[in-house]
């Protein structure tokens, strides 16, 4: 099998690495799956579930040898409101209908696509999620009771100015004891997962000295079961699909965007490099098993696969291993889980979204004042104060139509005539006067792509020629990468009305996809292979032979060199 390369010469030395490393991760990705579970809604134990079905597929059968696979931030926002507006259940068909869809990416190859998706609306929606984390984690943080969570920015901020009078000072104190020891951890203990300290810390503070006072795991969501729960096979209709549809992709859209990032920030760190579409087959297979195992969305995880390099990986395995940890740690230590502080979570949280923010990038796109800042800020406040599926749709639609703008405005025609004081003659725009210009022959130089954004500039900048009715048109191509079909019609109306009127249409230097359109819609036929050339000089030297000499007998444009022998008039002899 494929993944079996992974592990050719494994050895003892390289086991002993993957199991130091997957014991680290392992640790530190138990507090991180049961806060980013209850940030989405849902029950602590399946933020649990979710990173070892996951952790262990995404590592067995994904597309990079150290990616750390689990439940992310980047989820909680649409995954709260899935579970707020549609049920858990429904969250696990939406879970497994996006497993089905980033295998079928994978499948079709379609991981480099994602790619393609703007720096700028990831940038802008990471930033949002940030936000919507750490917002949410404020009633948690302050210990309120009373709260109703919204699926809305403005209504959760409007709940925690209305029940600020209910903070518990107990909470306070526990969660910035949690805060205080994550934040000195790696000063003074570099080697030991800040955020399991601060979470073990913290909770015993609060057990020795405010029991009863601060609502924790167990208060609020029951105890944790010390064991997986029983295969389960969500039961799909067809409503059901219909429903569930959209917000599975955004959830698919986001796993593989997440998944492939954190492959390309593991590449940089070890020089490695990962297989796109197999990290996306591996990422659908984990969220097709975890639903059936009660668990939510899963992806790779940034922050967990750069710890897992700096601790030693050297293969999946360590991957394999944290997931096992995690299991062993559920089976013997689940009922400790439950008296764990609400209060300790918020500030792990809370830290998962500051660090995942990108607020440098966001400033640094911000003071580029271009289109990208507006694609950077629009996407940015839709998540926020929206939700995260209108934030990427129309960040991307926004993406899109500023794009073709930007391209549409590269494309330049010109008409062009040669320069002989240049080497070679080269062909400059300035050289066209009012008096130097060849009534017989029009000579264009197209530049950018002739697609549909540009394709109507383009006929209409040419047509101003042809009503000239001038005798042969050339167009230079060389500088036309590339060419659609909205380019080609536009182009073939061009080529018809000028040969209808008797004309010739001559191109020169056509590069290969453009040449290949032509060929494909029989534009090429249409405008003849004699009359397409490699070089301008051939292409000028063939249209000087097509002119009409007696229209050139006199003229004194001179427009090119040939000009001078072609509008010779002979002096009449004398016949006296």
């Amino acid at each position: 099998m494929k993944w079996a390369g992974r592990f050719e010469h494994y050895h003892a030395a390289a086991f002993r690495k993957d199991l130091i490393s997957g014991l680290i991760v392992g640790i530190i990705a138990i507090p991180l799956g049961m806060a980013f579970a209850i940030a989405a809604g849902v029950k602590p134990e399946y933020g649990i579930y979710t990173t070892i079905v996951a952790g262990i597929l995404i590592s067995l059968l994904g597309g990079s040898k150290f990616q750390i696979g689990g439940p992310t931030g980047a989820f909680i926002p649409i995954l709260f409101a899935i579970v707020n507006q549609y049920g858990y259940e429904n969250l696990l068909i939406a879970g497994f209908l996006a497993g089905i869809m980033l295998v079928l990416m994978g499948v079709f190859k379609l991981g480099v696509l994602i790619k393609f998706i703007p720096r700028p609306v990831t940038i802008g929606f990471t930033a949002g999620i940030a936000v919507i984390i750490f917002s949410g984690q404020i009633a948690n943080f302050l210990g309120l009771s009373g709260i109703e969570k919204h699926e809305n920015f403005l209504p959760n901020m409007k709940e925690i100015v209305m029940h600020l009078g209910t903070t518990n000072i107990y909470s306070v104190v526990t969660a910035l004891i949690c805060l205080v020891v994550i934040l000195l951890t790696p000063r003074f203990l570099p080697k030991v997962p800040g955020s399991l300290l601060g979470l073990l810390v913290s909770t015993i503070v609060a057990a020795l000295f405010f029991q009863g006072e601060v609502a924790t795991i167990g208060s609020s969501f029951g105890a944790i079961p010390s064991t997986l729960p029983q295969f389960h096979f969500p039961e799909i209709t067809w409503e059901r699909i219909e429903v569930m549809i959209r917000p599975a992709f955004i959830i698919a859209m986001l796993g593989g965007i997440e998944s492939l990032l954190s492959a390309v920030v593991a590449d940089g760190m070890t020089g490695s490099r990962h297989n796109s579409n197999r990290e996306l087959i591996g990422q659908g297979i984990a969220n097709m098993v975890t639903p059936l195992f009660g668990g939510i969305p899963a992806t790779g995880a940034i922050a967990r696969t750069a710890t897992n390099i700096r601790n030693g990986a050297v293969s999946p395995m360590s991957g394999i291993i944290h997931g096992i940890v995690v299991l062993l740690v559920l089976i013997l230590f689940a009922p400790y889980a439950s008296g764990i502080p609400l209060a300790s979570m918020a500030p792990i949280l809370m830290l998962v979204a500051w660090n995942m923010s990108e607020r440098k990038q966001f400033a640094h796109v911000l003071k580029t004042k271009t289109t990208d800042s507006l694609v950077l800020l629009i996407t940015f406040v839709l998540t926020v104060f929206t939700n995260l599926t209108t934030a990427v749709e129309v960040g991307l639609i926004l993406a899109v139509i500023l794009f073709v703008k930007r391209m549409s405005d590269v494309m330049r025609v010109a008409k062009v005539l040669p320069d002989p004081d240049t080497k070679h003659e080269k062909m400059k725009s300035h050289m066209v006067t009012e008096g130097h210009d060849c009534p017989q022959f029009g000579i264009y130089a197209i530049e950018g792509p002739l697609f549909f954004g540009a394709a109507s500039m383009f006929e209409q900048s040419i047509m101003d020629t042809i009503h000239k009715r001038p005798k042969v048109l050339l167009l230079r191509m060389g500088k036309v990468p590339f060419m659609d079909t909205t380019g080609e019609a536009n182009l073939t109306s061009l080529v018809k009305d000028f040969q209808k009127h008797g004309g010739i249409l001559l191109m020169s230097g056509v590069q290969p996809q453009p040449l290949e359109v032509l060929k494909k819609t029989g534009l090429y036929t249409l405008i003849g292979e004699e009359h397409l050339f490699e070089h301008t000089g051939d292409a000028i030297d063939y249209a000087l032979f097509q002119l009409d000499q007696n229209k050139c007998l006199g003229c004194k444009h001179f427009a090119f060199r040939e000009c001078t022998k072609l509008s010779y008039i002979e002096p009449k002899r004398s016949t006296s």
